[in-house]
């Protein structure tokens, strides 16, 4: 069990991701940081495949996990109908984090306030 609040980004990824109904869903791959306000923006998390072979990448707002100490891991409120339509990339394919009209697409997929603002 956390005995934080804090986490270091190397022990974030790997953390397995569930949705609302207790199915695991992917796992934390990375976490992008924002270097000049200090905030989270994504989480790559993978998604699918089999021992690598056929997983995608989904770009999720941060705002999106919650974390629950009771499963030790992520949940977001995302159907997996909505997560395989949702935008990915290939794990070798890294999109432009920076690029502000592909982060717009990002949010408003999910329908979240981007973290810039």
């Amino acid at each position: 069990m956390q005995k934080t609040r804090l986490i270091a980004a190397d022990k974030v990824e790997g953390t397995r991701v569930y949705d609302l109904e207790g199915n695991r869903i992917g796992s934390i791959e990375n976490i992008m940081i924002d270097k000049l306000t200090g905030k989270v923006a994504y989480a790559d998390m993978s998604f699918g495949g089999f021992l690598g072979i056929g997983e995608r990448h989904h770009p999720l707002p941060w705002n999106l996990l919650k974390y629950n100490t009771k499963i030790d891991g992520y949940e977001v409120a995302i159907d997996r109908d909505k997560l395989e339509k949702a935008p990915t990339f290939e794990p070798d394919d890294h999109p432009d984090w920076e690029d502000p009209s592909w982060g717009q697409q990002i949010h408003a997929y999910y329908n979240v306030t981007p973290y810039w603002l």
